[in-house]
């Protein structure tokens, strides 16, 4: 494996640094949980993580390629991926008084129609693989990495979130009073969206 100890580290804090952004999943995990329990949301969080393994594969795939053919490229990746961190702080904080909006096609009742919809909305989302591509180039050298190393960050790409995403389920009576308070979303917005920024800053010198 060609790829460190820190730079794992680093992106592991970055999924879930994105994971405590609240969006439409948590809105879902919330509504599916509240009307089912923790066995209505889980397929979903599971669906979720199916795209979680499809996006970041090709995205590595695709880099890769390029990255090889193009002397320079991977330079000119990593500053991408600093602008996409610093784009993404910011608009985290310039929205973090506003509400978060539904996604009716994750909230279907049923075990196979939350695990569905959980694969449909990820995988139906084109952005998912433009983070990806954005992303990675900041945190590892796509250029030397091996099967294994491409094994692992894709793993970290599912397990992550996942965990992330059950736990949320596990504890929503809980956090569903946390999310739903103004002032508490803004502070969640607020500090995500500081951290974006710093992980965006410190990709340049890693």
């Amino acid at each position: 494996m060609t790829i460190s100890a820190f730079d794992l580290f680093l992106y592991s804090g970055a999924l879930l640094i994105l994971f405590l952004t609240p969006g439409p999943v948590w809105l879902a995990l919330m509504a599916r949980s509240v009307s089912g329990g923790f066995n209505a949301a889980w397929p979903l969080a599971l669906g979720v993580s199916v795209g979680d393994v499809i996006w970041p594969l090709l995205a590595i795939l695709g880099l890769s390629w390029i990255v090889t053919e193009i002397a320079g490229f991977m330079t000119l990746l990593k500053w991408v991926a600093c602008a996409v961190f610093l784009f993404m702080g910011w608009q985290v904080i310039r929205s973090a008084d506003k509400a978060i909006s539904s996604d009716s096609r994750l909230t279907r009742p049923g075990m196979w129609a939350g695990f569905a919809a959980g694969v449909v909305a990820i995988l139906g989302n084109p952005k998912a693989i433009l983070f990806y591509m954005g992303v990675l180039p900041g945190f590892f050298d796509l250029r030397a990495v091996t099967r294994t190393d491409v094994a692992v960050i894709v793993a970290l790409s599912v397990v992550v979130p996942l965990i992330g995403n059950l736990t949320f389920a596990l504890f929503i009576d809980r956090m569903r009073r946390f999310v739903t308070s103004p002032t508490a979303l803004r502070r969640t917005n607020l500090t995500a969206g500081w951290a974006l920024v710093l992980v965006g800053l410190v990709i340049p010198f890693t």
